[in-house]
């Protein structure tokens, strides 16, 4: 088990990036669009729930303030870029469900999933190979690492 706590550990280190479900939506536009201006993201949006461009300013200036986005000025025009990733965003969001449902433990959260949420069997066949390549990267840097204390 100090395994797992060591693991547990390494996750919590990462960098990570909770978003709102609003924060989520223009992301996603940012991401696609970079750099992009606030009007690029409204318009974007309109498709789907229909938001004001004040609205969606003001929650891109905000983003801005927490680190999200960064504005890269040309003349008085604004573009916004991502400051994080997606990887670092859906880390985040994974994080906090993980710790909100399960207690940061990624082993109930498994169980969890097969025994109620079902997978199919191909799900299940790619599952194992994950965890057989993790076996096996996990195995050479354990002993790239001991190679490397015994010289």
């Amino acid at each position: 088990m100090p395994k797992l706590k060591q693991d547990k550990k390494h996750r919590e280190e990462q960098p990570t990036a909770e978003l709102t479900e609003v924060e989520w939506e223009i992301m996603k536009v940012v991401w696609k669009k970079e750099p992009c201006a606030a009007g690029t993201v409204q318009e974007t949006l309109a498709g789907g729930r229909s938001r004001a461009y004040s609205t969606v300013k003001t929650t891109m200036d905000r983003m801005v303030e927490k680190g999200f986005l960064k504005i890269e000025k040309i003349r008085n025009l604004q573009l916004f870029k991502s400051c994080i990733s997606e990887v670092d965003a859906r880390r985040g969001e994974f994080r906090r469900m993980l710790k909100r449902a399960f207690d940061g433990a990624l082993t109930p959260m498994m169980q969890f999933l097969i025994e109620h949420e079902g997978l199919s069997k191909e799900e299940a066949s790619q599952l194992r190979k994950l965890v057989d390549k993790q076996k096996t990267d996990s195995g050479r840097k354990e002993k790239a690492r001991d190679d490397a204390n015994n010289q």
